[in-house]
């Protein structure tokens, strides 16, 4: 039991990092964004990425 409780807080603390990262890369100037080299249309890509590592 104590290993699915962990696994669920796993998921829902990764889950709660992609929401800031993603809302963070889609919502900053789009000058910025490209000066980092993406599109703030890529944060989706982006942020899967960094936070699940796919």
């Amino acid at each position: 039991m104590n290993s699915i409780m962990t696994q669920l807080k796993n998921a829902a603390a990764k889950r709660a990092e992609f929401n800031r990262t993603y809302h963070e890369l889609r919502y900053m100037p789009r000058a910025t964004a490209i000066d980092l080299g993406m599109f703030p249309e890529d944060a989706y890509q982006v942020a899967y990425s960094h936070v699940y590592g796919r």
